[in-house]
């Protein structure tokens, strides 16, 4: 290039004919809101250029060889060159070798120490890299897939130790979130539950019953004389903080153990199913308010408070949290666990004296809680909590019902947000098909209840299959379905009123509100999920 020097990515895609201009503006615009995501990778979604055209015209530019790296392209076993894990830390894949040579393809060849760290391992195999650039989307599907084909078989036959040990890392390999362990008449049930579905993995002879409470209390520190309800953690997995919970039934003990995994990567609110439309920045990080994330349990509220968070955190604002527990921690931020003495109440009062400007409130639960969080917002502070509801007008009722006043509630609630988690159809495996009649008419009734109109011009539906990627689910992965509540003047002047759910409902309405429902059948139209998972978590059919 011309004195060496070279120009913006998007300046050479448009002079190359890659990309258009409009399209490289729309590009940029949609990475202010996502500062972590690549210009290429939002260019992928946005242009209408063929994926290998637009990988080999950026790798052109970027100095580097580029490759639309597909799962059928990999000509060699990749944990014969490096670990899973140091490919899954790297965003690296090698995929052939030639010559000596091993061609390794990697998400960002920007990232010197990942380069490095790959190639003194394969330097000390007497191995030279050869190096690639593909999309990260690409990387991850891939790595996933191994994971996926990396998963342990489970023999029920094993000694204590080693069947313990082999379901709790078969668990983690296939991104389980919780293990149970169900003790009944003549056997020992062991399920995992992934992606909101509970799975049965094996079935334990009751012959082992004891030895496998045994080993579990051991490992979690528990009382091993005690038969009653117990909580305790396993820490001997260094990637996991693993909490266990036991509680007595009629033919034993039952054991559940969750898995949080330590450092996960914090997603993009957006890649979580917040709407596009919707500008994060507008939404939330109002000074002098409140924002509530209101959903009923384990539908991903404090998953996307977390992102919140993370897109807020920057080095010149004081961050924050008290959570029962800290699931996930975030550099930058002063993250407090409740211990058994503290309360939300009394760890905020401390807080409040510690110059924050934004606090998390893990969880609103009584009228001390919700008062003192709302007191905070008016008084300088930004505070983002969540609460217990079926829906984001159904906060306002349940702040009143724990005691909060009407002003309260009207002069500091800025938005209020609910979600429900759907599962994502697996790319490889999805069938397509068009809408039946029932979905029409349940779509059609969605459009007449809310003055909307779906469009529905040319596009298919999709049918769940099975296959080795999603290990034979059909689905892969969790999406979350949104709806959000902008507290206008009109709202604050209803609930100041004592006005009902369903007043304050018709208004929002007026003003853009966007019931669940909406924002479901609109991922449905778009193939991430269908309508029989939106109807389990919805009931619209």
């Amino acid at each position: 290039m011309e004195g060496n020097k070279r120009q913006p990515l998007g300046v050479e895609l448009v002079r190359k004919g890659i990309v258009t201009e409009a399209e490289v503006n729309q590009a940029i615009e949609y990475q202010k809101a996502h500062r972590k995501m690549k210009l290429g990778e939002i260019l992928r979604s946005f242009s209408k250029c063929d994926p290998q055209i637009l990988i080999e015209a950026i790798g052109e530019i970027l100095g580097e060889r580029g490759i639309l790296l597909n799962a059928d392209d990999i000509e060699i076993n990749m944990e014969d060159y490096i670990s899973l894990d140091v490919a899954k830390e790297c965003k690296a894949v090698p995929f052939a070798i030639a010559q000596g040579k091993v061609k390794v393809c990697f998400a960002d060849t920007f990232n010197k120490s990942h380069m490095e760290k790959v190639r003194l391992i394969l330097l000390n195999r007497g191995l030279v890299m050869e190096r690639y650039i593909t999309f990260e989307q690409n990387i991850d599907s891939i790595l996933n897939m191994l994971e996926g084909d990396a998963v342990e078989d489970i023999d029920a036959n094993d000694d204590t130790v080693k069947l313990v040990d082999s379901i709790i890392k078969t668990a983690m390999s296939r991104r389980a979130s919780d293990i149970h362990f169900e003790p009944m008449e003549d056997k020992v049930r062991v399920r995992f539950r992934i992606d909101g579905e509970l799975y049965t993995v094996t079935e334990i002879p009751s012959d082992k019953q004891q030895q496998i409470v045994g080993r579990l209390k051991a490992i979690s520190n528990m009382y091993q004389e005690k038969q009653e309800d117990q909580d305790g953690r396993i820490v001997t997995y260094p990637d996991y903080n693993i909490r266990v919970s036991s509680q007595r039934n009629i033919y034993g003990e039952k054991f559940v153990l969750r898995l949080l995994k330590k450092n996960q990567n914090i997603k993009e609110l957006y890649d979580l199913g917040f709407p596009k439309k919707e500008d994060i920045t507008k939404c939330f990080n109002k000074r002098n308010s409140i924002t509530i994330m209101g959903a009923p349990t384990g539908e991903g509220k404090t998953t996307s408070l977390y992102s919140i968070i993370n897109h807020l955190n920057r080095p010149e604002i004081n961050i924050t949290t008290v959570e029962d527990p800290v699931e996930i921690r975030i550099d930058g931020l002063n993250q407090i666990e409740m211990g058994n003495k503290t309360t939300f109440s009394s760890a905020l009062r401390t807080i409040l004296r510690q110059d924050p400007d934004i606090i998390l409130v893990g969880e609103i639960r009584d009228k001390e809680t919700a008062e003192i969080s709302l007191q905070a917002g008016q008084t300088g502070h930004y505070v983002l909590s969540t609460i217990h509801t079926i829906d984001a007008i159904e906060v306002i009722t349940r702040l009143r019902k724990l005691g909060v006043s009407n002003y309260d509630i009207a002069s500091t609630l800025a938005t209020t947000v609910s979600q429900r988690l759907v599962r994502k159809l697996c790319p490889k495996c999805r069938k397509e098909r068009d809408f039946n009649k029932e979905e029409l008419e349940t779509i059609e009734r969605i459009e007449e209840k809310y003055n909307t109109k779906f469009d529905l011009k040319d596009k298919k539906t999709y049918d769940a299959v099975g296959c080795d990627f999603c290990n034979n689910i059909g689905y892969i992965d969790r999406v979350a379905v949104f709806e959000i509540l902008k507290i206008t003047d009109e709202i604050k002047e209803l609930i100041s009123n004592n006005e009902s759910p369903i007043k304050i409902k018709k208004e929002a309405l007026k003003n853009g509100y966007e019931p669940l429902e909406i924002d479901g059948i609109r991922k449905v139209i778009d193939g991430i999920t269908n309508m029989k998972e939106l109807d389990k978590k919805l009931l619209i059919m």
